[in-house]
């Protein structure tokens, strides 16, 4: 497919086919392409926590919706349909190790030398690269938050380290079905009012 194809098809499903498993190639193939996102430094400062097993997405649900959500919300249940959830995480310490190094210098590790935390950018980079690859393998995938007050949980259940922060979380599935999100109805916005050329 072409990369303009790929971006105009782009859209968060929410609802997904049972019973129908991603391919092991496309899932390695996802992957492995999410290494290939920038990252300052090439600190690489990104990790990636696949479920795929019916226990594994089972936990996640468990440790990642507050208690009553499944309740109220609808578009939850097409979303836990999805056979396949990768959680990008980000690692800050990477960076800082990163660039206390001899060629870059910054041997403080002082966190307010960063502009913004270029640890959650690269990571939300690698998280668009497997965006895309979802829809150039004919799959649907959707990117959502973890609660914060449930990131704890989260981490219990599957041992993540304290130095890693999970940036949201991707279903990826064959897509069903689904309604439009209402967002949607507040249009596009155009270049004209997005792009400011040489000063706003």
């Amino acid at each position: 497919m072409e990369l303009q194809q790929v971006l105009r098809r782009r859209r968060m499903v929410r609802n997904f086919e049972p019973d129908r498993r991603v391919d092991p190639e496309i899932r390695e193939l996802i992957l492995a392409n999410a290494l290939r996102a920038p990252s300052a430094g090439f600190s690489q400062g990104f990790e990636l926590l696949v479920c795929e097993t019916g226990d594994e997405r089972e936990r996640f649900w468990l440790a990642a919706t507050p208690p009553g959500q499944a309740e109220e919300d609808s578009w939850l249940t097409g979303l836990r349909r999805a056979p396949l959830i990768i959680v990008p995480l980000s690692d800050r310490e990477a960076y800082l190790d990163r660039y206390a190094e001899a060629d870059k210098g910054w041997t403080d590790r002082d966190e307010a030398r960063w502009p913004v935390p270029y640890w959650h950018i690269d990571t939300g980079f690698a998280a668009l690269l497997m965006l895309l690859t979802v829809v150039d393998s004919g799959l649907g995938a959707c990117f959502f938050g973890i609660p914060p007050e449930q990131i704890p949980a989260f981490r219990e259940s599957f041992g993540v380290p304290e130095q890693l922060m999970p940036i949201g979380a991707l279903a990826i599935g064959h897509p069903a079905p689904d309604r439009p999100s209402p967002s949607l109805r507040r249009g596009r916005r155009s270049v004209e009012q997005a792009a400011h050329r040489g000063r706003y």
